[in-house]
C-alpha cells in the first residue's frame, strides 16, 4: 500500500522567544519492508541550519538551529511512502523458539543486549505474574506454550480488557501504572506489553510511527482502528528466523500493513517526534497544535 502523510506541529507564544537547538524524528528508514518515494521538510522560521544524521539505533535525526526570535514554530513534515506487509511468521521461526522458553543464542544476546532486560522496577511482580498467566492458562502440551499465539494473546487481551484513552500530553505512563488502571494510550500499551514481553525472556523495542486508519478516507465506512489521526506506537519483537516482528496491542493487529514505523528505539522517551529548546519568559508558551492526515493514493 502507498501512504501520503502530512504531519504538521505549530508552536505558538505570546512573545518572540529564542530558539534553540530542535531534534526531530520525522523521517522513516527506507528498507524492504518500506520504500521512502519523498520526503519533504518545511520549518518556519527559516532554521540558520539543519543538520541529519544516524542515532544509536540508526533512526534518520533531524538537528536545527536558529538565530532568529519568533512568536510562532512551525514543522511540517511530508512523506510519501509504500509500506510492504510482512508474510505471518509462523512459518519462518526457528525450530527451538516456536514454543515458551525461547533460548537466544550467545550472538544474539550479545546484540540484543539492553532489549531482553527489564526497564521497570516491579518489586511484587504484577507484570511477571499477568504474563506469566497466559502460559498457566493454557493448559499444558506444545500448543499452550507456542510463542506466536501467546504473543498474539496477550495483544488481544490488551486491546480487549484495557480501556484506550487518549492523552493531549506527549508522554508514557509507567507500565506498573497502565496495569493497575487497565488504561492508557498506544505509548503506554507498548511500554507495558514490551516489559510483559521481556518478563518472558524475549526481546522487544519500542516502534513510534503512524497507523493508516483506512474509516478517515472520504466516503468509508469500515470501521476504523483505535489512534488513527494521531502519531502512533506498538512493538516490535526479535523471533530468530522471522527476525524483528510488530505487533500492535492497541488494535490487536495480526497484519502490519497499516503501520508505518519511524523510530525504533529501546526506550519510549527515546522516540519524541520533535524536541527542543526556548528561552522564554513564564506565561509565553501558548500551547502546541498537531495536525495529522494519512491518505491512501488510488
Amino acid at each position: 500500500m502507498r501512504f501520503l502523510l502530512r504531519h504538521k506541529t505549530t508552536y505558538r507564544y505570546a512573545n518572540p522567544v529564542t530558539l534553540g537547538r530542535h531534534r526531530l524524528m520525522l523521517r522513516p528508514r527506507d528498507s524492504h519492508e518500506m520504500k521512502l518515494h519523498e520526503a519533504t521538510l518545511s520549518i518556519s522560521p527559516t532554521p540558520s541550519q539543519v543538520v541529519w544524521h544516524y542515532d544509536v539505533f540508526g533512526n534518520s535525526i533531524a538537528l536545527v538551529d536558529f538565530d532568529t526570535t519568533a512568536t510562532e514554530l512551525v514543522i511540517d513534515s511530508s512523506l510519501d511512502v509504500e509500506r510492504f506487509a510482512f508474510v505471518a511468521p509462523e512459518g519462518l521461526l526457528a525450530e527451538h523458539v516456536q514454543n515458551l522458553p525461547l533460548a537466544y543464542s550467545a550472538d544474539e544476546i550479545r546484540d540484543l543486549a539492553g532489549l531482553q532486560e527489564r526497564h521497570v522496577p516491579d518489586p511484587e511482580h504484577q507484570i511477571d505474574l499477568w504474563a506469566k498467566s497466559f502460559l498457566s492458562s493454557r493448559g499444558e502440551g506444545p500448543e499452550a506454550s507456542d510463542t506466536v499465539s501467546l504473543i498474539r494473546a496477550m495483544a488481544a487481551a490488551i486491546k480487549e480488557n484495557f480501556e484506550y484513552i487518549p492523552r493531549d500530553i506527549y508522554g508514557t505512563q509507567s507500565p506498573l501504572e497502565t496495569l493497575a488502571r487497565r488504561s492508557g494510550t498506544c505509548r503506554d500499551y507498548a511500554y507495558f506489553m514490551m516489559e510483559a514481553l521481556r518478563s518472558l525472556g524475549l526481546a522487544a523495542r519500542f516502534v513510534s510511527g503512524y497507523i493508516y486508519d483506512s474509516s478517515r478516507d472520504p466516503g468509508a465506512s469500515a470501521p476504523g482502528v483505535i489512534g488513527g489521526g494521531a502519531t502512533h506506537a506498538w512493538v516490535q519483537i526479535y523471533l530468530p528466523g522471522a527476525g524483528w516482528t510488530h505487533v500492535d496491542p492497541t488494535n490487536a493487529l495480526t497484519t502490519d500493513i497499516e503501520l508505518i514505523p519511524v523510530a525504533i528505539v529501546r526506550d519510549p522517551h527515546q522516540a519524541s517526534p520533535v524536541s527542543g529548546s526556548i528561552e522564554a519568559f513564564p506565561g509565553d508558551p501558548l500551547g502546541m497544535s498537531v495536525d495529522l492526515s494519512i491518505t491512501s493514493p488510488a
